[in-house]
């Protein structure tokens, strides 16, 4: 229903744009790019009466389960969320992330591949991140001890031999700032939400 994101810097989209001519072959190129620091589910939003704490019941965070419960209206769903996310947040203090490289994820556990990302390094959001995964469960596979912090370039398709190959050895600067605040993220109408100061 909703992800919790970093904001990306301009720089991001620049690189990103200096690497689209390498991207020819696959199905999928990223023209907006994201930072997941968590995802929610229907659930997670449900509760917003609750404290934050280990309330999963019998999904895991992240996933629309709950049976024929209604899923809230987005403004409630969204109040409730930015609620049951004052708790874990409270200790949380603004981080620096960089982007150091691009990798591949050769079997992702969900949809095409390959995936093709830029490396992020951030110990500060990995530990935010299992925070939240402590308060909202996780979504098996892609969260907990699987998160690897990423911004998605490409993915699917047939590209050339040794495409992925020559974008995972491109060399870059590495891109850093300090994250002072986390947007909600909407996927239905793809677009911030909400912003959490930390």
């Amino acid at each position: 229903m909703f992800s919790l994101n970093v904001p990306l810097p301009p720089a991001i989209d620049r690189l990103a744009g200096d690497l689209h001519p390498k991207l020819t072959g696959f199905d999928r190129v990223r023209e907006r790019h994201t930072l997941v620091c968590k995802r929610f589910g229907v659930e997670d939003v449900r509760r917003g009466e609750r404290d934050g704490g280990d309330e999963r019941g019998e999904g895991e965070g992240g996933e629309e389960r709950g049976g024929d419960k209604p899923v809230p209206p987005r403004q409630e769903a969204l109040d409730r969320l930015r609620e049951r996310l004052r708790r874990p947040l409270a200790p949380a203090d603004p981080f620096e992330v960089a982007v150091t490289g691009i990798d591949v994820f050769d079997a992702p556990r969900s949809g095409s591949r390959p995936i093709v990302y830029l490396t992020v390094e951030s110990d500060g959001l990995v530990r935010l991140h299992r925070r939240l995964c402590a308060a909202f469960g996780t979504v098996e596979g892609i969260e907990g001890d699987a998160y690897v912090p990423h911004v998605t370039l490409a993915r699917g398709g047939d590209p050339e031999p040794g495409a992925v190959a020559d974008l995972v050895e491109t060399e870059f600067d590495p891109v850093r700032w300090r994250v002072h605040a986390l947007d909600a993220w909407d996927p239905e109408y793809r677009e911030v939400a909400a912003t959490v100061d930390l």
